[in-house]
């Protein structure tokens, strides 16, 4: 695959690939005034700051899907909806233009993440922390699935 199509198909890889490149070039200590390594830190940084943004946008939706769920309160539901389908589509978005970061997705660090989240915003309406699973009980494929939605505990919408 060419860098111009790997670029187009999947950024995250490029930019892996153009960091490693650089640091193969800066080892052959060709005599150019290139910052090599800083180079390929900045180019590898790209990348990681979209793998960051992909698991910072799933612990979001995990936040709010156990907050839609365990809430008994009817009020920041909209708000919770809203904010799921923004991160949801965000994510989609940057796997969509890096493929690979598909198997950089960590979901038990991003599940332990949203459920703390959810655990702050969630003691306002006095939920014990303790209902809340200790693992994450959606698959990846309900946390970016559009149309998913946890059935609420209390039978609320």
């Amino acid at each position: 695959m060419t860098a111009r199509r790997a670029y187009d198909e999947d950024f995250y890889s490029w930019t892996q690939e153009q960091a490693r490149l650089l640091r193969e070039t800066a080892a052959a200590r060709l005599n150019v005034p290139l910052d090599f390594e800083h180079l390929a830190e900045e180019i590898e940084d790209m990348g990681k700051n979209d793998r960051r943004a992909v698991n910072s946008g799933i612990s979001r939706v995990i936040e709010h899907l156990l907050k839609l769920e365990f809430s008994p309160a009817s009020d920041p539901r909209g708000g919770w909806r809203k904010s799921v389908r923004e991160h949801r589509a965000s994510v989609l978005d940057a796997l969509a233009d890096s493929p690979s970061l598909h198997g950089k997705i960590d979901l038990p660090t991003a599940y332990r993440r949203g459920r703390d989240y959810a655990v702050d915003g969630l003691g306002q309406d006095r939920v014990d922390e303790r209902v809340l699973p200790a693992e994450c009980p959606y698959t990846l494929d309900q946390i970016l699935d559009y149309g998913w939605w946890p059935a609420n505990r209390h039978g609320l919408d």
